[in-house]
């Protein structure tokens, strides 16, 4: 097998940090929960974040001979059918995520334009919405190159913001402010006066794990690091510190310059930008204006990039015959133009059902929105932390150069973390204050309908691959960690592993 060392620890860094954060998050969580965001982002950094990704980083060991896609993680412990499952999962994920990027391209081209909030009907923001995921459709097929650049710039531009953020707001503290919040330990806690529930925090616990996720999107850059996977798992858990710190100063530092209550989910960081700006004499309108330029580029660049990417990266990773030929069928430009389309077909009214239940404000809507797309994100991670744990239990003795701990600290790391899911899953699923026919129709409707169809889909599929070759059937089926431990067995003895 080729060595590709080919990138170093500075190079992952920058990398873990550009798919990992995103200033939105900050401000979701504190407008949700105020202050207490701050703690909870480090705790959920230390207990979810680096505990997951050396989950990964042993997980890509095990599959060093592949890419280590999803799919490939999951079959090793517990077959295709799982493997199928987890891979769909991570592309309906994306479908709700669409939803709660969608109405926000608006709000950030309202303040870059106007430089205030732009009032619409959530109607009238749902069928915008809809032409714009129609062009960003329309664009992916084609292929665009200059996309990851796009996006590159985006993301580099959004830290430079929240660095100079924390820069300001640590200034402002130590020039004598008066915080607009209380920022002492007594402020970061579950107020009861403040009407947020013990129900209401364990719902928005689901959006800080999310805000620490992507950690299985570098995973596979394992193989291609110098230094192999001492380096990785040094630069993940720096990287990942580094992150939580990020999060938890911005959270802590919102309250140097608004109240909770003053922001919402749709002006909060405008909001806060202006009042900044304010407090070091700077014209608030010209900021609030530059920070809705790169708002939207940094999300016009996740647009493009997340309409393609998940349906190349699902329609390729799995078994061809599970959609037949013209849905997988790629074009020149290495998309799948057909299920491009069928994702735009999706997306259309999930994106038009919480619209029904949005009152009259689009803060409403990002509510529900955002609580589902962190709901729906946990499921892919809890299905890989499910592989993981079966690995640990029925396949300790399979050859893999990296562990996470001995076999019990494995077991146990995975079963925490899986109980946290369940809970945090549970909460967001049915959130507090939400009318109920919506949680039934969109949280627990769209996932059972959707789940459930991917599942009797494959399921027509081994039928049809057992009625042709029942060989074969039973190989799709089967785990693939006792193939895999031969393999890696045999490398290590002609001493050319993948990781070192």
């Amino acid at each position: 097998m080729t060595n590709r060392r080919s990138i170093g620890a500075v190079i992952l860094f920058s990398m873990v940090i550009a798919a990992v954060f995103n200033f939105r998050n900050v401000v979701n969580n504190y407008v949700s929960i105020g202050t207490l965001a701050a703690p909870i982002f480090l705790l959920a950094t230390i207990l979810y974040f680096v505990p997951f990704t050396l989950v990964i980083a042993e997980m890509v060991s095990l599959n060093r001979r592949s890419e280590s896609g999803v799919y490939q993680w999951v079959k090793s412990s517990l077959g295709g059918r799982w493997a199928f499952f987890t891979a769909f999962c991570y592309w309906f994920v994306n479908l709700f995520y669409f939803i709660s990027l969608l109405p926000i391209v608006l709000v950030y081209a309202g303040y870059m334009i106007l430089g205030e909030e732009w009032t619409m009907q959530p109607w009238l923001i749902a069928v915008l919405s809809v032409v714009i995921f129609l062009v960003a459709t329309w664009v992916s097929t084609k292929g665009a190159r200059w996309i990851g650049s796009v996006t590159s710039f985006g993301s580099t531009l959004m830290l430079v913001m929240a660095l100079l953020f924390i820069v300001a707001g640590v200034g402002a503290l130590l020039g004598g402010i008066t915080p607009a919040n209380d920022l002492s330990p007594a402020g970061m806690r579950l107020d009861p006066g403040s009407g947020i529930t013990a129900w209401a925090f364990l719902g928005t616990l689901a959006w800080i794990i999310q805000g620490v996720g992507g950690a299985e999107s570098i995973g596979v850059y394992l193989n291609d690091l110098k230094g192999g996977v001492r380096a990785f798992v040094r630069t993940i858990v720096v990287s990942g510190i580094a992150i939580g710190l990020l999060y938890s100063l911005g959270t802590w530092l919102m309250g140097v310059f608004v109240e909770k209550e003053s922001v919402s989910y749709s002006n909060g960081i405008f909001v806060t930008m202006q009042a900044a700006a304010g407090y070091f004499g700077l014209p608030g309108d010209v900021v609030v204006r530059v920070v809705g330029v790169i708002m939207l580029v940094a999300t016009l660049g996740g647009l493009l990039i997340w309409t393609s990417a998940p349906v190349k990266i699902f329609f390729s990773e799995i078994p061809g015959g599970i959609f037949g030929r013209r849905v997988v069928a790629l074009n020149d430009q290495g998309v799948p133009v057909a299920g491009a389309w069928i994702q735009f077909a999706i997306v259309v009214p999930l994106l038009l059902i919480p619209t029904l239940g949005a009152g009259s404000s689009i803060d409403d809507l990002l509510r529900i929105v955002t609580n589902m797309t962190a709901a729906t994100a946990l499921l892919p991670p809890a299905l890989i932390l499910v592989a993981y744990l079966v690995l640990r239990w029925r396949f300790e003795g399979t050859v893999r150069e990296f562990r996470f701990g001995s076999r019990g600290t494995g077991l146990a790391m995975s079963v925490f973390l899986l109980v946290v899911f369940a809970v945090a899953f549970v909460a967001s699923t049915f959130p507090e204050g939400q009318a109920l026919w919506l949680t039934l129709a969109y949280n627990v409707g769209g996932v059972v309908v959707f789940l459930g169809a991917a599942l009797l889909w494959y399921q027509r599929y081994v039928r049809r691959l057992r009625a042709a070759s029942p060989e074969e059937a039973d190989a799709e089926l089967a785990p693939t960690a006792p193939l895999r431990s031969a393999e890696n067995a045999a490398e290590l003895a002609e001493g050319t592993p993948a990781s070192a």
